[in-house]
């Protein structure tokens, strides 16, 4: 009985409440892949609706059945599968699963680091992201289904619980599963960056480090940097749905009844999303870029051209990715000239890409070039990343 415990214990600590960064790695890779999984099922579902609109599809019958009478999606389970596919895919596959996959396996091996520095809130980090995707998921169940208004949920749709079906417990606990989300992205983060300063093996220098480090250190602080904003905007949403605040409501109308909400503003919303959207493109794109520089010159067997070039140019990018937010924004009658220097902005991030994209080519220039799974890895992830973005 004692040995039957024993081994129990141990296979809870080794697989489901491990501190080590290899198992909360692949925890993170298979969860993320469950999550895009699920995602690409929805995108099946609401593509086969938008292709042939009207069109019975036994497909749809079976997945959402009294969902979608006769195999016909809705107009309020269609707009719901889009917002969740959104989410899924931008949040809890591309986000997650990516910087939570790489960046768990590659710090300590390329840093020369025995573990993250704290393995306990490591694991706490994973278990927020699969309690924050268990959430979202469990949404899609409730009465008035899942949230309805976009993967961005603009109010008032996000705001006002009875003007959509979705905007109901869909919206709440959409709100509660971005929170946990965003506690389990800080809590990684911050391991990230600590391990990254604190744990180098001896004689490596932050400018010795592999490309593929400065790019999960850099994606690190954007999150650190950018996800508390979202957290404040889902808030402020929460208080304007609960407790009749008017951060981002203003002479609304229901049914031609007029709603006691005055000196809001959902443009508001639109700048505390957006603050985060933009350097969430970056928070997806670095860690391939990194992971990419290492491939291109291990395959090209050359050291990377430039490598303070490509340190300077992914700094850059992660310094003008929150200065662009902007560009999200143009039809909300913001003032011509902020447009402009929004527009200027966006033009000039292309500088520190295209940096990066010469310093591959000139690696890849007259290097003994051997193709490998991995060569081929690097070019899909690069342009799978870049084509999502």
């Amino acid at each position: 009985m004692s040995t039957h415990h024993h081994h129990a214990k141990d296979f809870l600590f080794t697989y489901v409440f491990s501190q080590d960064h290899k198992m909360i790695s692949k925890q993170f890779l298979i969860t993320g892949f469950l999550m895009g999984f699920i995602g690409l099922i929805m995108s099946t579902l609401f593509r086969l609706q938008l292709g042939w609109p009207g069109e019975s599809f036994e497909v749809i019958d079976m997945f959402m059945g009294s969902w979608a009478e006769n195999g016909v999606m809705s107009p309020d389970r269609y707009l719901a599968l889009v917002t969740m596919h959104g989410t899924i895919m931008v949040f809890f596959l591309l986000t997650a699963g990516l910087s939570g996959t790489f960046s768990n396996l590659l710090i300590p091996l390329q840093i020369g680091a025995r573990d993250m520095a704290s393995g306990f809130l490591n694991m706490l980090s994973y278990w927020f992201f699969l309690i924050s995707s268990l959430i979202m998921l469990t949404s899609l169940f409730v009465e008035g289904g899942a949230a309805s208004s976009g993967w961005t949920i603009y109010p008032p749709l996000s705001a006002l619980p009875e003007a959509i079906p979705g905007s109901g417990t869909g919206m709440t606990l959409w709100l509660v599963s971005m929170t946990v989300f965003i506690a389990s992205s800080l809590l990684g983060s911050l391991n990230y960056i600590v391990t990254i300063f604190n744990l180098r093996t001896k004689g490596m220098t932050m400018t010795r480090m592999p490309l593929t480090i400065w790019a999960f250190l850099l994606t690190a602080i954007l999150g650190v940097l950018s996800f508390p904003v979202l957290l404040a905007a889902c808030l402020l949403l929460v208080f304007d749905r609960s407790f009749g605040t008017s951060f981002y409501l203003s002479d609304i109308y229901i049914g031609g009844q007029v709603l006691d909400h005055t000196g809001g503003s959902p443009i508001l919303f639109e700048h505390l999303f957006w603050f985060l959207g933009h350097p969430e493109v970056y928070i997806v794109l670095l860690p391939a870029l990194g992971i990419t520089s290492e491939i291109i010159s291990t395959m090209s067997r050359k050291p990377i051209f430039g490598y303070r070039a490509m340190i300077g140019s992914m700094m850059a990018i992660a310094f003008l990715s929150f200065i662009v937010w902007g560009h999200h924004m143009f039809l909300t009658g913001m003032n011509p000239f902020l447009g402009s220097v929004f527009t200027f902005t966006t033009l000039l991030i292309a500088i520190p890409s295209a940096v990066k994209v010469f310093n591959y080519i000139t690696t890849l220039w007259k290097g003994n070039i051997v193709f490998t799974p991995a060569t081929l890895f690097s070019v899909g992830l690069v342009s799978t990343f870049i084509s999502v973005v």
